[in-house]
This record gives structure tokens, sequence and C-alpha cells, in this order.
């Protein structure tokens, strides 16, 4: 049964801590950095809002549903994100990588698969999951990417799933990977970081 608890995952340019309310000002900088939250198909929180973001966070940790991660630079400490796991469901040992967003001067960049590499290998290796799923919107057509280049597959479509900061319904894309599937997915990406850029 997954057991998620406090860990700190590093790797390359990339750490994550659990988030705290220690990040709050470090969080509103890095949504600042092209205004984030002004993306109707994003949960970056509004600069107002992130204090009660990471209550949130932390309220979903108590509950044991959810596990919260400040997505750090390694070198600098600057905070420059955030992701999560959720949906965790010890019984039947799955659980969810979602809640991600970063500061736009490191998308596009290896930080979004450096930090998935290092959620996944542990979610895999350490906390013995038998699958990682994803969702997101389905006008998130950049996230989609993101997740289909990280190996994961197309479930399908939760139509009229869940609502949007602006109030409308989003149907919601659902994506997983297998404990099977993992090996040749790591050996990917593990390939991809060791790229030049």
């Amino acid at each position: 049964m997954l057991n998620v608890g406090p860990v700190e995952l590093q790797r390359g340019p990339v750490r994550l801590v659990p988030l705290g309310l220690e990040h709050e000002a470090g969080l509103k900088g890095a949504a600042a950095d092209g205004k984030l939250w002004t993306l109707r198909i994003t949960s970056v929180p509004e600069p107002e809002q992130t204090g009660a973001y990471i209550q949130t966070a932390l309220a979903g940790r108590e509950a044991g549903h959810r596990f919260a991660f400040a997505v750090l630079d390694a070198a600098s400490g600057e905070v420059i994100g955030c992701t999560s796991y959720h949906d965790i469901a010890p019984a039947v040992d799955r659980l969810e990588i979602g809640w991600t967003w970063y500061a736009k001067k490191v998308q596009r960049s290896a930080v979004n698969t450096t930090a998935k590499l290092l959620l996944m290998t542990h979610a895999f290796e350490t906390l013995g999951a038998k699958l990682v799923g994803w969702r997101t919107d389905n006008y998130n057509f950049a996230s989609q990417r993101a997740i289909e280049r990280l190996g994961a597959r197309r479930d399908g479509v939760l139509r009229h799933h869940a609502l949007r900061r602006d109030g409308t319904v989003r149907d919601t894309v659902m994506y997983s990977l297998t404990v099977g599937e993992w090996p040749e997915v790591k050996a990917h990406l593990e390939h991809q970081l060791a790229r030049p850029r």
C-alpha cells in the first residue's frame, strides 16, 4: 500500500521539497513570471490567494489524498513552481501527478521532465505504485503535449467533469502509466535529459 510521506527529491537543476507556508512569497514570484493566474485552464493561484492555495494543499496532505511539493532551483533555492501527488488511493496503489505549474522562465526547459522523472521514480520504485495518472483541461493543449512527451497513455475524456476558475465546466483528459511500462519510459526520459540542448 502506498504510504506517501515527507520526502525531498533532487536531480540536476531541480529540488522538490514538501510545500509549506514558508514558500508563499516564492510561489507568488513564480506565478508573477508570466501572470500565470490569468490562464483560465490552470490551477495557478492569484497572488492574494496563494496562502489559501497552500493551506488547501496542506489540508489535502492531512486528509491523505494530496501531497504538494514546492519546485526549487537546486542551485539558488528559488521557488520556480509547484507540483503534487494527488488522488492518492493506497488500497489500489494508484496516485496521480498534477497541480503542476512553473514560472514562465523555466517552461520548455528540462525542469518539467526532471521533476516528473523524480516523482515517477519515487512513486514506482519507492512507494510501490502500480499506476501513475495525470489529468488536464481539454483546452490545455500544452499540458497534453507535455504529458504525452513523458510517455503516458491517453485513457480518455471525462466530459463535463470539473469547474474552471471562470465558472465554465471543462472536459478532463485522463492519462496513465503502469508499473510495467515504467522501465521503458524511464530509459526514454533519461535519454531525453542526457541529450545536448
